[in-house]
C-alpha cells in the first residue's frame, strides 16, 4: 500500500480577528480637516455598491451625510437621535440597495443587520480594537475595509496592528491634494514620515472610553 501523502486540511477560524486578517484592508493617511474631500474622492470608485461608513460621533454622520449628498451620491446618515423606526427604514433600503451609502457610529451598526455590504470604510478609529473587528466582521468576508487615517488616529491604528499582527496597506490616492492646515489648528504636527512606520516594542493601553 503506497504512502499517504495527502497534507492535512489548514483549519480556518472564524473568529473575528482571524476573519480581519482574511479581509482585504487599506488605508490612507491623511489630516483631518481633508478626509471629507478625500472621502468624496474616494468613493468615486464605489458608487454603485453597498458602503457603510463609520464615524465616532452622531454630528459628523449628519455633517457627512449632507457632504455627500451635495456631491451626488446616495447617502444617508442614522444614529442614536433617530427614533427606531427611522433607524430601520435605513437599514431595510440599503438591504434593498435603494440606498448605497449609510453612515452610523459602531453603537447603532451593531442593530441595523445590514446585508451585502461590499465596503466598510473606517472614517474614524476606534478606541477599542475589537470595534474595529466587529466592523469587517458585519461584512462576512463579502467585502473590503478602508481606514482613513489622520496623525490623531495613528496611536489608535498602532494598537489594531499590533493586535493583528500585521500591518495594513498603505495606498496613495490618486488626484488627491491635501489642502493648508487651517490657521485655528494648535501647534502643527510633526510630519509622519519622519516617524517610523510603527512602534511595536511600546504599545500603551488601550483607551477604554
Amino acid at each position: 500500500m503506497p504512502e499517504q501523502t495527502d497534507t492535512p486540511e489548514k483549519s480556518i477560524y472564524y473568529d473575528e480577528r482571524s476573519v480581519a486578517l482574511r479581509t482585504t484592508q487599506s488605508l490612507y493617511f491623511v489630516k483631518e480637516h481633508d478626509k471629507a474631500s478625500m472621502l468624496g474622492l474616494l468613493l468615486n470608485d464605489y458608487k454603485n455598491i453597498q458602503v457603510v461608513i463609520v464615524v465616532k460621533s452622531k454630528k459628523k454622520a449628519d455633517s457627512l451625510s449632507a457632504f455627500l449628498i451635495s456631491k451626488g451620491f446616495n447617502a444617508l446618515a442614522t444614529h442614536g437621535n433617530h427614533r427606531q423606526v427611522q433607524q430601520k427604514e435605513a437599514a431595510t433600503k440599503f438591504n434593498l440597495g435603494t440606498l448605497n451609502i449609510i453612515i452610523t457610529t459602531d453603537m447603532i451598526l451593531k442593530t441595523l443587520e445590514l446585508e451585502n455590504i461590499k465596503l466598510i470604510l473606517s472614517y474614524d478609529l476606534p478606541n477599542i480594537t475589537q470595534d474595529y473587528y466587529n466592523r469587517i466582521a458585519f461584512m462576512k468576508e463579502l467585502g473590503v475595509s478602508i481606514v482613513l487615517v489622520s496623525p490623531e488616529d495613528e496611536p489608535l491604528l498602532n494598537y489594531i496592528e499590533h493586535n493583528m499582527k500585521k500591518e495594513i496597506e498603505e495606498k496613495v490616492l490618486e488626484g488627491f491634494v491635501a489642502s493648508a492646515t487651517p490657521t485655528h489648528t494648535s501647534k502643527p504636527k510633526k510630519d509622519r514620515k519622519d516617524k517610523p512606520r510603527h512602534r511595536k516594542n511600546k504599545v500603551k493601553k488601550e483607551k477604554s472610553s
